[in-house]
């Protein structure tokens, strides 16, 4: 008997191929079928579409998602004047999953009701066009139909927040705040409360827990906590209707950049 490197040869000199070469020879013909059987890009996009969807719910749910700076309550942080292009941020959720905001945050959180007296939902009064822009905004494609408001956090609960010292500065437990964000049009008048004219003086609210004082780094264009502090809750909003912590500016293109929490420096 005779051996070569294909087989072995018997005494009449007929090779029998090895039980190795038959495996290789049906993996072989196993890869040419699933080759066959692969499915065309039209027939998987679909599938694909679906996994992107998901995805895209999942990210707007428990990550984060875009929103539209819609005022000009945030200038010059953040812009959104008339004639201007309004900026888009991203907000994401995670920070709030193991802590509360905090001083110097910039937030964006659902208006209270008595903050909600002049939104006007942006849905279709078209049953089916109102399902869609619904469906749409799950997946973070729409906005979603609530009062989103987006300020900066001056005091948390247990703290006591009023305005002002002499030089016009917001207290915080009694301490003025230095906040190199905040942008004031009209010059401080001593006893001129807020309101219309530029006033800065608000009483002495004490803070619930469970709850948040916030501001517009435009202090002279903000509807803020100030101008609520007559309801229910003293102007403060609830932990509990923030969407998110803002931490991007991702258009227009010129304003792309981080948007920064500034702890005001307490003198």
């Amino acid at each position: 008997m005779r051996a070569n490197l294909f087989g072995v040869a018997d005494e009449s000199g007929s090779v029998s191929v090895s039980d190795s070469d038959d495996e290789g020879v049906e993996r072989r013909r196993g890869k040419r079928r699933r080759a066959k059987k692969q499915r065309p890009f039209w027939q998987e996009l679909p599938i694909l579409v679906v996994i992107a969807a998901v995805i895209a719910a999942l990210m707007v749910t428990f990550v984060g998602r875009p929103y539209v700076i819609p005022s000009q309550s945030m200038e010059t942080t953040l812009h959104g004047c008339a004639g201007c292009v309004g900026d888009r941020i991203y907000v994401q959720k995670l920070s709030y999953y193991w802590g509360d905001p905090k001083p110097g945050d910039v937030v964006v959180f659902v208006g209270p009701p008595s903050w909600n007296t002049h939104y006007q939902s942006i849905r279709s009064d078209n049953a089916v066009v109102r399902g869609v822009q619904n469906f749409f905004s799950f997946f973070g494609l729409v906005p979603p139909d609530e009062n989103d408001l987006v300020k900066r956090v001056i005091a948390v609960g247990g703290q006591t927040v009023e305005c002002c010292d002499a030089q016009g500065r917001v207290l915080v437990d009694g301490k003025p705040l230095d906040e190199p964000y905040a942008r004031y049009i009209f010059p401080y008048v001593p006893g001129q409360p807020y309101g219309p004219g530029g006033g800065r003086e608000f009483k002495q609210v004490k803070v619930p827990e469970g709850h948040l004082w916030v501001m517009g780094d435009n202090r002279n264009e903000s509807a803020d906590s100030r101008a609520h502090i007559t309801d229910e809750l003293q102007g403060t909003v609830p932990v509990d209707n923030v969407r998110g912590k803002a931490v991007f500016k991702i258009w227009p293109p010129n304003r792309i950049g981080p948007v920064r929490s500034q702890n005001a420096q307490q003198n």
